[in-house]
C-alpha cells in the first residue's frame, strides 16, 4: 500500500518480532517497499538483533510469545534502544497494554487481525516521530557540546530571570553545579547590588527586543581586574514575542590588557616626541647659560665670593643638562654607544657610588651570576639606570630595608613578555622590601614626569629613562610589586653577539699645535651663536657668523678663505644637513661639523661629525680638530 506523500519514509529500519512465521511474512510484505524490514521469531533473537543494529527506528512486537511476553520484551529492549515501539495483540488484554505503555514505552498498539491502512499510517507516524526525536537529540547534543566546550559563560533564562539552561563555566562562577541552578535566579548567587545591575540590563534587552552588548569590569577573587564582553540576546518566537533571554559572557582580559599596552606605547611615543622637542629648546638655553658662565668665570676678577656664585650657577645648569639627557634617553633621541658590556663588572665598579648615594640606612645585597653573558648596552647609561633603580628602591624602604641587586642569564620565548622578541637576554634585577606599588600607580610608573614623591624630590624621569635605555638596547622593563611586601624591577638587555673586548678606547688627545682655521659659524639662536663664537675665538680661530642657511651660502660663495663650516642641525628653512650638502657642492674641500640639541638617531646624516649641546669648551675643541682634519667626502 502506498503511503501519502507527506508521510513517505526514507527506508528506515523496522524490526518485526512474532513467534508465528505467517505473521512475520505478512508484515514483511506490508512494509518492505518503504522500509528495511528485519524479522525475529523470538524475543531473545530480537534482543540480539537490536544490539547489533543500532539504527532500528521502529519495533513491532506481538504480545503473546512463548519465551517472553511482548510488554516484558519491549521493557528489556528499552534498555538497549530508543526506537519507537508498537504492540500487536490478539486479545483484549488491557493489563498487558498498560504494562507495555509503562515499561516498554510503546507509542501505540494494534489488534490482530490488523487493518493494513491503519497499521501503515501508525508505523509512518512512529517513523516521523522517531526522525523528529533524532533531530532533537542531535540539536540538543550539539547545543550541550557547544555550551560545555566553550570557555564563554553561557546561560538561558525565562522572562522571570530563572535559569532554564546554563553551561558549567557559568555555573562555576556562581559557585554551584549547572543542574542545581535550573529554576533559580542569578540573585540567589550574587550580591543584591550586582543582581540589580544584571536585572536592569536584562530588562533593557528584553524591552528593546535586540541584542545588547556591553563591556563589564570585574574584580576576581584574587583581587585582579578582569574584563568581560557581555551579549544579552532576546529569543523571539514566530510572531516576534520574546520568550527567553540568552546571555554570553566572554573573558576579554588579555585583549583589554593588550589594548591598554598599545595605548600606553602610543602615549609613550607621543610623550617621547614632546620630551625630545623640549630637550632641544632646553639644550639651547643651557648652552647659552653654561657657555656664558664659563666665559664669565675666565674674565671675572679674582674674587672668591664671585667665583663661588659662578660655580653654583654652573652646577645648577649642569644639573639641568643631566635632566635633559634623561629626557633624551626616555624619548630615544640620544645617540647610544652600544657595545658589549660585562654587567657584573659595571655593578661591582659602582660599589662606592652606591654606598655614598644610598647611605648606610639600608642593607645592599648582591647576587651576581657567574659566567654572565655580555650585554649590548651603553655602559654610561647603564650605570645611570642602575643608580636610578637603586634610589627608587631606597626611597620605598625604611631604615631596616634590604636592597637586592642581582643578575642572571635568561632565554625568552616569543610572546612570553610583552614588547620582547624571543632570544637570549641579560637580566638585572633590583628588588626591595619596601611598601610596594598599588596597581593604579604601577600602571603609570613608566610615564615621564609621573611621580608620587613630594614636590622637589622627584622628576618622574627615573623609570622612564631606564625604560628608554632598555628599549634602545633591544630589551624592556618588567615590574612586579605587592603592596606591603616590596617591588622587583627586571631590566632586560639583549645578549651581545660577540664577547666584550677589554682594549682601551682610543681617545683624541688635543695638542697645542692644532692649526688655527677660518670658521663659518651658523646658528639661528643668537645666544648660542655668541657663546660658540667666543669659544672659537678664544681658541685662536677666526670666526664668521651667519643666522641661517641662506646667509651662510651667500658667504660661502664670496669668501674663499673658509676652512670649516660649523652649523646647527635644526634650523628653520634649511637644516644643517641641507646646508652641509650644498656647502660641499660649492666648496668640496671644506670641513663640516654639525651641532645639535635634539636629533633622531635614525635621521642623522652619515659622514659628518656631530657635537651635542650643551657642550664644553673642551668638547668643541676636540670636534673642531676632528672636523678640520677629516678629509672631505
Amino acid at each position: 500500500m502506498t503511503l501519502p506523500s507527506e508521510m513517505n519514509p526514507t527506508h528506515g529500519t523496522i524490526l518485526v518480532v512474532d513467534d508465528e512465521p505467517d505473521i512475520l511474512i505478512a508484515l514483511e510484505d506490508l512494509f518492505e517497499d518503504d522500509y528495511r524490514v528485519l524479522t525475529a521469531s523470538s524475543p531473545i533473537k530480537a534482543l540480539d538483533i537490536i544490539r547489533k543494529e543500532p539504527d532500528i527506528a521502529i519495533i513491532i512486537s506481538d504480545q503473546r510469545m512463548p519465551e517472553m511476553q511482548g510488554d516484558e520484551f519491549l521493557a528489556k529492549a528499552r534498555n538497549v534502544t530508543d526506537a519507537e515501539a508498537i504492540l500487536l495483540t490478539g486479545y483484549a488484554d488491557l493489563k498487558a497494554v498498560i504494562g507495555a505503555v509503562n515499561k516498554g514505552r510503546i507509542m501505540a498498539y494494534a489488534p490482530k487481525p490488523w487493518d493494513p491502512a491503519a497499521l501503515t499510517n501508525m508505523v509512518a507516524a512512529a517513523y516521523q516521530r522517531r526522525m523528529l526525536a533524532r533531530e532533537l537529540d542531535t540539536e540538543r547534543s550539539l547545543l550541550h557540546g557547544l555550551m560545555d566546550s566553550s570557555g564563554d559563560l553561557i546561560s538561558f533564562k525565562d522572562l522571570d530571570g530563572r535559569f532554564v539552561r546554563l553551561n558549567a563555566s557559568k555555573a562555576r562562577t556562581l559557585g554551584s553545579a549547572a543542574k542545581s541552578c535550573l529554576g533559580h535566579r542569578e540573585r540567589d548567587y550574587v550580591s543584591p547590588e550586582r543582581a540589580t545591575t544584571i536585572e536592569d540590563a536584562e530588562r533593557r534587552a528584553i524591552a528593546a527586543r535586540e541584542p545588547d552588548e556591553v563591556v563589564e569590569e570585574r574584580i576576581a577573587p584574587d583581587g585582579a581586574t578582569q574584563w568581560f564582553l557581555i551579549n544579552r540576546i532576546p529569543i523571539l518566537d514566530e510572531v516576534g514575542k520574546v520568550t527567553n533571554l540568552a546571555t554570553i559572557e566572554r573573558d576579554i582580559t588579555e585583549r583589554k590588557l593588550m589594548e591598554m599596552r598599545l595605548r600606553q606605547a602610543d602615549k609613550m611615543q607621543a610623550l617621547g616626541t614632546l620630551a625630545g622637542g623640549v630637550a632641544h629648546d632646553f639644550n639651547n638655553l643651557l648652552m647659552a647659560v653654561l657657555g656664558s658662565l664659563d666665559l664669565a668665570s675666565r674674565r671675572a676678577p679674582d674674587d672668591p665670593r664671585l667665583t663661588r656664585l659662578l660655580q653654583n650657577a654652573t652646577y645648577a645648569a649642569e644639573r639641568g643638562a643631566s635632566l635633559t639627557q634623561r629626557l633624551l634617553s626616555f624619548s630615544r633621541q640620544r645617540d647610544m654607544r652600544l657595545q658589549a658590556v660585562d654587567v657584573n663588572q659595571v655593578i661591582t665598579g659602582m660599589n662606592d657610588l652606591l654606598t655614598r648615594t644610598l647611605g648606610g640606612v639600608i642593607r645592599i645585597e648582591r647576587q651576581l651570576t657567574d659566567e654572565l653573558w655580555t650585554a649590548m648596552v651603553d655602559p654610561d647609561q647603564l650605570e645611570l639606570a642602575i643608580l636610578n633603580l637603586c634610589i627608587n628602591a631606597r626611597d620605598a624602604m625604611t631604615e631596616s630595608g634590604i636592597l637586592t641587586l642581582s643578575t642572571r642569564n635568561e632565554t625568552v620565548e616569543d610572546g612570553r613578555i610583552a614588547e620582547l622578541n624571543g632570544g637570549d637576554y641579560v637580566v638585572i634585577s633590583v628588588a626591595d622590601t619596601g611598601t610596594g606599588i598599588p596597581p593604579e600607580v604601577l600602571a603609570r610608573v613608566l610615564e615621564p614626569f609621573f611621580t608620587t614623591k613630594e614636590i622637589g624630590k622627584g622628576t618622574g624621569l627615573g623609570l622612564p629613562m631606564v625604560y628608554g635605555l632598555a628599549q634602545q638596547s633591544g630589551g624592556t622593563v618588567t615590574i612586579r610589586s605587592t603592596v606591603g611586601t616590596g617591588t622587583t624591577v627586571d631590566l632586560y638587555l639583549s645578549r651581545a653577539a660577540c664577547e666584550r673586548e677589554d682594549s682601551p678606547r682610543n681617545e683624541q688627545i688635543l695638542t697645542m699645535d692644532t692649526p688655527k682655521v677660518r670658521i663659518l659659524l651658523v646658528d639661528d639662536d643668537a645666544e648660542v651663536r655668541t657663546v660658540t663664537a667666543a669659544y672659537l675665538t678664544d681658541m685662536g680661530h677666526r670666526v664668521v657668523e651667519a643666522a641661517d642657511g641662506s646667509s651662510a651660502l651667500a658667504i660661502l660663495k664670496t669668501d674663499d678663505q673658509l676652512d670649516l663650516l660649523v652649523a646647527d642641525f635644526a634650523m628653520p628653512g634649511m637644516t644643517g644637513t641641507d646646508l652641509a650638502d650644498k656647502a660641499r657642492a660649492i666648496r668640496p674641500e671644506i670641513g663640516i661639523l654639525l651641532v645639535t640639541g635634539y636629533a633622531d638617531p635614525k635621521r642623522m646624516p652619515e659622514g659628518y661629525p656631530m657635537l651635542h649641546k650643551p657642550f664644553s669648551r673642551t668638547d668643541l675643541a676636540a670636534k673642531v680638530t676632528e672636523a678640520a682634519r677629516r678629509p672631505a667626502a
